[in-house]
């Protein structure tokens, strides 16, 4: 609550020093809180100030840093159709005008654009393009010598590999995350890191170590107050359960997956919740045989 307080004050006072510059850089600050710890409507009203800030001010650099928050915020509102078109125009001003920021930003926006536009495709069933668009993000990221976004971009890769079920990517790239974060002493993606590399190793022979690795991450994540993403990482959690037998167990984190979900109004992953939460309330009262896969999945039964 101090830094949402921090950032309020700056803006109020950027505004009424008519600074627009800082008051842009104020206002990225505040969505960047909002977007990890409150509800996610709220995210997007200041994403649309942000733009409305970048409108006035005609600037191009400034407009792809805003729909740089347009774009993630509609993505894990589970609007995939809007991220991609928001990632798009920003990816198309800066490929069009080349310009530098006049303000300093933590990830280079149109590296997170190129993650947005990748994470949406993959969503939309375009595979190919997401894989591609993914690998210019880490590919964009190296050449602009971004470590921050660097990171990020190798966190989205691993994430983009667990979509699929395949633990050897989401190791690869986790691990490449948490070498390089601890090489440059950077602590926001480690625990996310971990909380990937914990699910890879579950499901790939090492399950109680792992199931209790990933247990102790995620619990850390959330006492750390960070909510976005949670629901997803509840639902690697229930995966890994149910993987170990342990079926009621996996239930009851979808139902604390959903729940975060519905407070938070993270929608990106909710129709798999409501899969996965149908298929294994089914599998604890009709236990069937697990099926071995490269991919943790819960058999469906069809009427």
């Amino acid at each position: 609550m101090e830094a949402r307080t921090c950032y309020e004050r700056l803006a109020s006072l950027s505004h009424s020093l008519g600074r627009p510059l800082l008051l842009h850089v104020a206002l990225i600050g505040l969505w960047r809180y909002s977007l990890l710890t409150d509800k996610l409507t709220a995210t997007m009203q200041i994403a649309k100030r942000v733009y409305s800030l970048a409108q006035e001010q005609n600037d191009a650099a400034l407009m792809v840093g805003a729909y740089r928050t347009l774009a993630a915020t509609a993505y894990f509102l589970g609007d995939f159709e809007a991220a991609r078109q928001y990632a798009t125009h920003g990816l198309q001003i800066w490929r069009s005008e080349g310009v530098p920021s006049p303000v300093e930003e933590f990830y280079a926006p149109p590296v997170i654009c190129l993650v947005v536009e990748a994470l949406s495709e993959w969503h939309l069933g375009e595979i190919a393009s997401s894989k591609a668009n993914m690998a210019e993000a880490i590919s964009l990221a190296k050449e602009l010598n971004d470590l921050h976004a660097l990171v990020l971009a190798l966190y989205y890769r691993g994430l983009l590999g667990s979509f699929e079920g395949d633990s050897a990517e989401v190791e690869r790239y986790s691990s490449d995350l948490l070498e390089l974060s601890r090489l440059q002493n950077f602590g926001t993606w480690l625990p996310g890191g971990a909380i990937l590399r914990a699910w890879a190793r579950s499901v790939s022979g090492e399950t109680i170590e792992g199931i209790s690795r990933l247990e102790d991450e995620i619990k850390d994540y959330r006492v750390a107050g960070q909510t976005l993403i949670v629901p997803y990482y509840l639902a690697l959690k229930a995966e890994a359960l149910y993987l170990a037998n342990r079926t009621s167990d996996a239930v009851e984190a979808i139902r604390d997956a959903e729940g975060m979900a519905e407070r938070f109004e993270e929608r990106w992953w909710c129709a798999e919740l409501h899969r996965l939460r149908g298929s294994q309330i089914q599998e604890a009262d009709h236990p069937s045989p697990r099926v071995p896969s490269s991919r943790v999945t819960v058999p469906l039964k069809v009427p």
